[in-house]
């Protein structure tokens, strides 16, 4: 009973030790009011504890509300897959009852009529060319049938070429349990797996007595009633309720045991369940080493559905998650796990809940003070680290924004100035403060508003924004991306200083550096002096990409001829150039940052990410932003607006996903790897519709050249779908009108970039004069 007498203990003192506790709560508290779940079960467990343990909302909806309670039975579906079917063949595995190269009909010779080259890894990793399910359109029942469904089904395609994710592929891999031990899933698990572990409330087919814990999933269109204690997924019910890909209930308790077993190594309070060398065997990739997807045996590592692994944890780590709400992940080299159990198919199905899995995973492993490791991944080239980014996430910087600098002294050269704000969500200083309501409160007359493109609050994603009123303040917002992009004599009126505080990502298209420059030059004509409160380039301040900003290119998205792409500079840095360079003549105040160095990504300060955009989502966004968007000027194309993943993606109804990142990882472009996806955007070019691309994992971001990358897409799409982008169309993006004509001309990208080189080198001597830090 330690483990459990720990977990009691930790349960009271979490809240008091934990410090994502607010977060994490407002978090799944803002989607249980989106009605993205009704409720939810939450532990974190770090080094040997469980350091926060919490229940949120209901579990049950209808027919009447109950609330949800620690001890709440969840139906896990897929979980089934590692906690139940992997756990049991890693027990037969070390057995000797088979070889991951072997092939299932060694095992059950009917499958495929005896002919298939489809191996047991191949059914581990979903690389068995076997669709996502057996049919369903008409009725059947019974679990031999689903058996005989699974093994008659034909292939969409051969194994080992392409990664989609097929419950067939478990539902093999629980019938081998049945074949290698003369015992049902079911049987074998619980007998093998759950008790030793003292998984006591853990298992398929729940009994009656259970039925009042357990949190109901969908209703039933028949009935109206809402499954409860029966498997929600319907082939699983089909089969009677045991399968290999799903049936599973359990506890976030229970499975905390699990995760601590497994970070462990196979052991827990005493019993051995497996050979640390059997956990690292099935944690570790087992996908083909030419497919940039990482699966392990059971286990995803790095796929388009592992968001619950955060932004954070190292791809070394692993986990699952199940359509009902329920998901885990484990990291062994930080010794961390995230259970979050949520039943959001009750009453009725709702969107993947991955954007908040994603968010609670970061949130929790931030607040356990990681220390982010490389972490080798047997069989692969790179050495993969946290979230598949860098090798070396740098200093640990102690950064004061512009911002920051001014709440420490009172903010004293606007003291008795009628002041002008532009900013917007990101205004924000190193304690999540405003800094509206800071300057107030140090006696700042703050006489108006302005917010750039996206709004005031970071939501808006259209033109046209109007005016508005600060709801805290009342102050009058100007939008300076609706009526007018520049502030207007009348707005300027009765204002003495006008200070600009917003987080930029350090790429020449972003609109908020052209309203910094025009507000700058209104700021000019009307006298008034014009204030930058200085933040970090989150991409480092020491690349810098072209292709630079032709002099008839400029517009709103490319304010200074001459820029390249990604200048490595700050906001501040930028407003000198642009103030000296294009002459505005701005009686201009810099207040500069402390304790930021040009080679600073923004995880190597102690500030928070705040999505500057509503399509800017993260670090790792940013860092591909410069590349991938010199082709969103293309109306057929999408580069992942209105999906989870931003600009980490892109794809057209023209592209063949797998051909275009074959294509592209055999082109060794430095620091990144592809792999094919589809998706479908909600919003902006092929809304609604199911497209194929590319996703992009950075594997050493600072070898990365995110520009390379984007002529490289640009190159390869001219060669394997041409015509069906007009370069010429994207002039305001790219910038250079020799670069397009090149792109056109079917040039090599590496001949391409370098055409542009002196023009940066010329750029960097230039810039150096405006430059505040070392």
């Amino acid at each position: 009973m330690k483990f459990l007498w720990c977990a009691a203990l930790a349960a009271t003192l979490s809240a008091q030790t934990f410090s994502g506790a607010n977060a994490i709560d407002d978090t799944l508290a803002q989607a249980i009011a989106q009605k993205r779940l009704p409720g939810a079960v939450l532990i974190v467990g770090h080094n040997g504890q469980i350091v926060y343990r919490k229940a949120y909302g209901d579990r049950a909806l209808v027919p009447q509300t109950e609330p949800m309670t620690l001890d709440t039975i969840f139906d896990l579906a897929s979980l089934t897959k590692v906690i139940a079917t992997t756990s049991s063949l890693m027990k037969l595995f070390e057995e000797g009852k088979f070889q991951l190269n072997e092939k299932i009909t060694q095992y059950i010779p009917e499958f495929q009529g005896g002919k298939s080259d489809i191996t047991i890894r191949n059914l581990f990793t979903h690389f068995s060319g076997l669709k996502p399910d057996v049919p369903l359109t008409l009725p059947w029942s019974g679990y031999e049938t689903g058996i005989r469904l699974a093994c008659t089904d034909p292939p969409a395609g051969p194994p080992g070429a392409r990664y989609v994710y097929s419950d067939i592929n478990f539902i093999l891999l629980g019938e081998l349990v049945h074949r290698l031990s003369g015992q049902m899933l079911n049987d074998y698990a619980r007998e093998n797996v759950f008790q030793p572990l003292r998984m006591n409330t853990t298992t398929f087919l729940p009994p009656a007595s259970w039925i009042p814990r357990i949190a109901p999933t969908e209703r039933l269109a028949a009935t109206g009633v809402p499954l409860r204690g029966v498997v929600h997924d319907p082939t699983a019910r089909n089969m009677g309720g045991v399968a290999g890909h799903a049936g599973l209930f359990s506890t976030a308790d229970d499975l905390a045991r699990f995760a601590q077993m497994m970070i462990n190594g196979g052991e827990l309070d005493g019993v051995r369940l497996f050979n640390p060398l059997t956990v690292r065997k099935f944690t570790e990739p087992q996908s083909p080493p030419d497919q940039a997807i990482l699966r392990g045996l059971g286990w995803d590592i790095d796929s388009p559905l592992s968001g619950n692994r955060g932004e954070l944890f190292p791809i070394g780590s692993f986990g699952h998650t199940g359509f009902t709400g329920t998901s885990i992940w484990i990291d062994p080299s930080t010794k961390t796990y995230v259970i979050l159990l949520a039943n959001s198919v009750h009453p009725t199905a709702r969107p993947a809940l991955t954007p908040v899995r994603s968010k609670v995973a970061t949130i929790a492993a931030a607040s356990v003070g990681i220390a982010v490791q490389g972490v080798t991944l047997t069989g692969y080239n790179e050495t993969f680290t946290a979230a598949g980014v860098h090798r070396d996430v740098g200093r640990n910087a102690k950064t004061l924004t512009g911002l920051d600098v001014l709440v420490a002294n009172r903010f004293q050269p606007l003291q008795g100035k009628r002041v002008g704000l532009i900013t917007n969500q990101t205004g924000l200083d190193s304690k999540g403060r405003r800094n509206i309501d800071l300057m107030r409160q140090a006696g700042i007359k703050l006489a108006a508003l302005f917010s750039p493109e996206h709004g005031f609050g970071g939501r808006e994603d259209r033109p046209g924004i109007q005016d508005a009123t600060d709801y805290a303040t009342d102050l009058k917002i100007f939008s300076l991306y609706g009526a007018t992009l520049r502030p207007t004599p009348e707005m300027l009126r009765g204002i003495d200083a006008l200070v600009f505080d917003i987080q930029d990502v350090g790429a020449r298209f972003y609109t908020y550096e052209t309203t910094m420059a025009y507000a700058m030059e209104a700021a000019a004509k009307a006298g008034i002096a014009y204030y930058v409160l200085d933040r970090p380039n989150p991409i480092t301040g020491t690349r810098v990409e072209g292709p630079l900003l032709d002099p008839g290119n400029t517009s709103f998205v490319g304010y200074w001829a001459g820029l390249p792409v990604r200048h490595g500079m700050t906001m501040g840095e930028l407003a000198q150039l642009y103030n000296g360079e294009n002459k505005i003549g701005a009686n201009l105040t810099v207040v500069r940052m402390t304790d930021w160095n040009r080679g600073d990504w923004l995880d190597s300060t102690d500030l928070a990410w705040t999505n500057p955009s509503p399509n800017m989502r993260s670090l790792k966004a940013a860092t591909l932003y410069p590349g991938l968007c010199l082709l969103e000027f293309a109306k057929n194309y999408s580069v992942g607006r209105g999906t989870d993943a931003p600009f980490e993606q892109t794809g057209a109804d023209f592209i063949g996903g797998r051909e275009l990142a074959a294509y592209l990882n055999a082109r060794q472009i430095p620091g990144v790897r592809v792999y094919p996806t589809s998706f479908t955007p909600t919003e902006s070019n092929f809304k609604g519709v199911r497209i194929e691309g590319v996703r992009f994992e950075l594997v050493n971001r600072d070898l990365f050249d995110s520009t390379r990358l984007g002529l490289e897409v640009a190159a390869a799409i001219q060669k394997l779908y041409p015509g069906k982008i007009d370069f010429a169309g994207g002039a305001k993006l790219i910038g250079s009108n020799d670069v397009i004509r090149r792109l056109a001309a079917g040039e090599d990208p590496r001949t391409i970039e370098e055409s542009f080189v002196t023009q940066v080198a010329e750029f960097v001597q230039l810039r150096t004069k405006y430059l505040l830090y070392p």
